[in-house]
């Protein structure tokens, strides 16, 4: 729902908002989207994450029309650039609530990927 004075916003809305987050990583998936599909795919990503025992890498998440652009907060590197087409869908996880993930289909090999994040608070 966009407030009365959205055209304020409609910038940031058209160049895109930025998130500081935390990669936790990515698995494929059989579907290309799905509430219980993207949850088990949250759950292994989370498993997989806390048992490597490593630091999770700090990412910037650009969100805009034309899609996601991901990069490296400590070095600016661009990491990757998701089209918006190629996004399937997005999702706040109902157990993790800190986490956001999303379904996308690999430029490369037409894999579909998803892609979870932490976020510093439940409400980003």
């Amino acid at each position: 729902e966009l407030p009365e004075n959205w055209t304020d916003t409609r910038e940031t809305l058209l160049e895109g908002m930025l998130f500081s987050l935390k990669y936790m990583g990515m698995t494929l998936v059989e579907q290309p989207k799905g509430e219980e599909l993207s949850a088990a795919a949250v759950k292994r990503i989370v498993a997989t994450a806390k048992a490597s025992g490593k630091k999770l890498q700090k990412v910037t998440l650009k969100v805009s029309p034309r899609g996601i652009v991901l990069n490296d907060s400590s070095t600016n590197e661009l990491i990757e650039n998701i089209s918006i087409y190629r996004i399937s869908y997005c999702t706040a996880d109902k157990i993790h609530d800190k986490v956001f993930a999303y379904i996308a289909q690999n430029q490369l090999n037409e894999n579909l990927e998803c892609h979870a994040f932490l976020c510093t608070k439940r409400k980003m």
